[in-house]
This record gives structure tokens, sequence and C-alpha cells, in this order.
């Protein structure tokens, strides 16, 4: 049994901020809704709404740890997964639920799908590419975050946090082997920075390519007795070229992540 959990709320436990108490947020309040209950507030992640006994504006870092490693730790099984893809799990699971985060890592790892960590999944987990489960598993979450209608209003945040995530997990998965040393973890990690920084530029260049096809498109549309399959086309090429676009963020995102990992080992 690994005890990873303090490395990892370190982690995550920066991206949950302080005490807040906006009157508009109904997850401040006790009752769950604006102006049902006691405004309270939310401090560490921790709201009102969910824990209205609390004395969230006084709590303290220990508290919430306590409450965290009940709430999500236990419920992806952080201690028996390996390390590197427990805190992968572990940090989806706080950001979207426990059961997504373990039917996502489920999909990823090929034991069925239910989203309860059992000993099945325990068992896959332990034998799959630990580096590749990672990251897949860090892919899907950012895929899932991107479908949210909130998604524009939250996309910076969300992408720097599953790529560090994913970077910091990758590190711990690697300096867990035995076989392993600070050197090789570095250059493990610097090799990732690399692939990531290749695939932004190369996404960079296929996302110009995308764009600026649709103008000629777009001219013709204006001679043809088919506007409107013209007109269409060029739409498409926009969108594609906006997907490749998120696409190039998303591995710059890695690329920087993966180099203050190797930074740091």
């Amino acid at each position: 049994m690994l005890n990873n959990f303090p490395a990892c709320w370190r982690i995550t436990s920066k991206y949950e901020g302080g005490y807040t108490a906006n009157k508009a947020d109904p997850g401040n309040w006790t009752g769950g809704k604006v102006g049902v209950g006691e405004l309270k507030g939310t401090n560490m992640g921790i709201s009102a709404a969910a824990f209205p006994n609390l004395d969230i504006k006084n709590l303290t870092a220990a508290q919430a740890a306590t409450i965290y490693q009940r709430k999500y730790w236990d419920a992806v099984r952080g201690d028996d997964l390996p390390a590197g893809l427990d805190l992968a799990t572990w940090d989806y699971g706080v950001n979207s639920g426990p059961a997504r985060a373990a039917r996502d890592l489920q999909a990823v790892i090929g034991a069925g799908v239910d989203g309860t960590i059992g000993n099945e999944t325990i068992a896959k987990a332990k034998a799959v590419n630990g580096v590749k489960a990672i990251q897949g598993l860090c892919a899907k979450r950012l895929g899932f975050l991107r479908n949210l209608a909130i998604w524009n209003t939250f996309k910076g945040g969300w992408s720097a946090r599953v790529a560090n995530v994913e970077a910091k997990a990758v590190a711990m998965f690697l300096a867990a082997s035995p076989y392993s040393t600070p050197e090789t973890v570095k250059a493990a990690l610097a090799k990732e920075a690399t692939d990531a920084r290749g695939k932004a530029v190369n996404t960079q260049s296929a996302a110009a390519t995308a764009a600026t096809s649709a103008i000629p498109v777009t001219a013709v549309a204006v001679q043809s007795s088919h506007v409107w399959y013209w007109v269409a086309a060029a739409v498409a090429a926009v969108l594609v070229g906006g997907a490749i676009l998120i696409e190039r963020h998303k591995h710059a995102a890695r690329s920087a992540a993966y180099a203050e990992a190797a930074a740091n080992v």
C-alpha cells in the first residue's frame, strides 16, 4: 500500500483556492440556493452547501485534507493505485467526480467500466504502461472538459491544470521505478516536453493551412449555383482550423508542464 496522499494533496490543493463568500454563488449558502440558509462561503473547495455544519471560513488545511481524503482519495482507492496514476485519477475525481474519473481510468487500462474501482481495476492499473495510462487518462479528462458548456470560460485554467497534473504524475511514476535515477527521470520528462512541443508546432502549421484554405472556397461560392454548399465547405474549413488550434494549445501546455517537471527533478 502506497501512502502517496500527502504528495498528491499538495499538488491538488493549490488549485482549489482560498476562502470566498460571494452571495450570488449558491454553493456558498448552507441551503444550496442563493439566500437559503446561512452564507458561510467556500474554502479550499469545501462549500457550505456540501458541508453546512462546518465553520467554512476558519477551516484549516488539515481539516480540508481529511475531507478530501475521505471523499475523493478513498473513493478512487488512491492508496492502491500505482504512483502517478493515483494523482491523475484523484485530481480528476476532485474536479469532475470520482465515478467519472474511475470510468475513464477503467476505459484507458482495459478494465470493466462501472465507475467503481475494484480489484480488477487495481490489477489492470498495475499491469499497464503507467506513462501511457496517465497520458491517456488526462487526454480523456481534457476531452470531457472541452464538451462542457462553460469550457470557454475556464479553458485556460483547466488546460493548464490537466497538463501540469499529467507531467507531475508521469514524474511520480518514473521516480517510483526501482530502475530509475534522477538523471533518467529528468531525461524522460525533457523528451516528453520536446515531443509535445513538436506536436504543437505541427498542429500550428496545420491550423494555418486549414484556415487559409477557406479563402478561395468562399470566393468561388459567389460564382457557384450551389452557394450554400460552398459556404458550408468554408465554414467547415474554419471549424477544422479551430479544432487544430485547440490541439496546438493542448500540446503547448503539455510541453511547458513537462519542461517544468524536468527542471524540478
